[in-house]
């Protein structure tokens, strides 16, 4: 069994995704559902998903949870709420309470667009991620590489929460350089509170020409890092899309661990997810 620790769905009926914009992004803008992802699932032996949040919108994580009550694909939500306003404890207690609540297994908010790569050092951030720890939920971490040192700080000042770094930190796959992305991830995974996604690699490589090859030193660097066990498969479908089919991205991520032993993969695919997300 797998489990998908990543995966999107957007409606453009119900609301815009307003980051999907330029000629590259244009597959894009369409609808994406859990019927879409499915077939795919089925194909490739994916059990379980968590599924997660797109935009800073406070109604879409309602709308997320929602779905699994629908669907028993979708076994968790990484949602959105504003870290900073005053009443956070009491808005993830609200989260709780809605239709599928019970499935919201963390938060995730797009510090990749912040302009300050220290954000997650405010005052205000900081007592909403102690608000997420208190919750007993994950903080999901979609970070530029330059954001990364301010993310080992945020998870050293909370031991209690365990952060989840999404895509690898997006390293620049595509130029091939390792540096300085591969030291701050390390600084990162120094920090026992911190877990990784294998996904996202392929939209930061070459979408056009990419192999296995060309993601394997950005892997190899995590797997090293952080360990097997703290590092979970996310297709990021359907971003992924844009360079891959769903199949293509799970057989990557077989190929980049395949000289891991079985219970190492067995973490990689299955145990790291069902632990962290409690799925």
């Amino acid at each position: 069994m797998t489990v998908d620790a990543h995966h999107h769905v957007w409606d453009l009926s119900v609301r815009d995704q307003d980051w999907i914009t330029g000629p590259e992004l244009r597959p894009l803008r369409r609808n994406f559902g859990i019927a879409d992802l499915a077939p795919e699932t089925d194909a490739t032996g994916v059990a379980r998903t968590v599924l997660v949040q797109t935009v800073t919108v406070a109604q879409e994580t309602p709308e997320l949870l929602a779905l699994t009550e629908e669907s028993p694909l979708v076994a968790g939500v990484v949602g959105w709420t504003d870290l900073t306003r005053p009443d956070v404890t009491d808005e993830l207690a609200r989260l709780r309470e809605v239709p599928g609540g019970r499935h919201l297994r963390g938060i995730r908010h797009q510090v990749q667009g912040e302009r300050d790569p220290g954000w997650l050092l405010r005052p205000d951030v900081r007592r909403g991620l102690a608000a997420v720890a208190d919750a007993g939920l994950v903080y999901d971490l979609v970070v530029l590489p330059h954001q990364l040192p301010a993310c080992a700080r945020a998870a050293a000042e909370h031991p209690g929460l365990t952060f989840v770094l999404d895509h690898l930190g997006k390293p620049p796959i595509a130029t091939g350089a390792l540096d300085p992305w591969a030291g701050a991830v390390r600084e990162l995974a120094a920090l026992p509170n911190t877990v990784c996604k294998l996904s996202g690699m392929v939209t930061e490589a070459d979408p056009a020409r990419w192999t296995p090859d060309d993601l394997r030193p950005y892997a190899d660097t995590v797997l090293e890092a952080f360990g097997p066990d703290r590092m979970m498969f996310g297709s990021d479908w359907p971003v992924c899309t844009l360079a891959a089919t769903y199949g293509q991205v799970l057989r990557a991520a077989e190929e980049l661990t395949a000289g891991l032993d079985e219970s190492e993969r067995q973490a990689v695919f299955t145990g790291t997810a069902t632990r962290v997300y409690r799925i």
